[in-house]
């Protein structure tokens, strides 16, 4: 397990100007304007959630993993952490996290990858992919199933083996844990609250998370 120092926001719920629930299963999408923080919300605990973001403007202009990664010299991302695009434009920046680490390299479950780990009898069930693409759908003049790149995960942690294999954990995340980011430019948010019920990533029981946005 891997923790780091936990930061917490003054930010009072009471001040927000945006609330909501996103169900277990469900997902999220809105965009994010500059200087505005976003927060998110762990409710119950141990509840995984897949996150995207991209430039508002230039949508082609995606998170990278990769470009991320090499800037904060590390594969776990926290509060410092700055989520850069593939062109290295900064959308966000963690500037609270009681959780202190989330995952960047496990990408999103999808039907494809549930099978093989899991077996065929998961061929039905609803996946981060299935989510990705229905929400992408409701803004298909901007946005398609190419814009899907790998994703962080949230409130999820990832072991790399010795054979170039990946294991899941137990996540960290306590009922109540967040993680806030302060947008640095105007920011689509894609996010997707971890139907998984197969490995630990969402505690094999998918809860709720909640979101909160405060102005600039």
């Amino acid at each position: 397990m891997i923790e780091f120092e936990k930061k917490f926001s003054d930010k009072k719920i009471e001040n927000a100007i945006y609330e909501k629930i996103i169900p277990a299963g469900e997902g999220w999408m809105h965009p994010l304007d500059e200087g505005q923080t976003l927060r998110i919300v762990d409710l119950k605990g141990n509840q995984g959630l897949d996150f995207l973001c991209y430039d508002l403007h230039n949508p082609e202009d995606h998170y990278s993993a990769t470009q991320t990664i090499v800037r904060q010299k590390k594969l776990y991302i926290n509060t410092g952490t700055v989520l850069v695009t593939e062109t290295g434009k900064e959308l966000l920046e963690i500037v609270a996290d009681t959780c202190t680490c989330h995952e960047t390299m496990g990408g999103a479950c999808a039907t494809e990858s549930n099978t093989v780990r899991y077996g065929h009898h998961t061929l039905n069930m609803k996946t981060c992919r299935d989510t990705f693409l229905m929400k992408i759908s409701e803004h298909a003049d901007k946005y398609c199933k190419v814009d899907l790149v790998p994703n962080v995960n949230l409130f999820a942690q990832i072991l790399k083996l010795e054979d170039g294999s990946f294991e899941f954990l137990d996540g960290i995340s306590k009922p109540g844990s967040y993680v806030e980011f302060k947008a640095l430019n105007d920011t689509m948010i894609l996010i997707s609250n971890c139907p998984q019920i197969n490995n630990p990533c969402s505690g094999y029981a998918p809860t709720p998370n909640a979101i909160y946005i405060w102005d600039k």
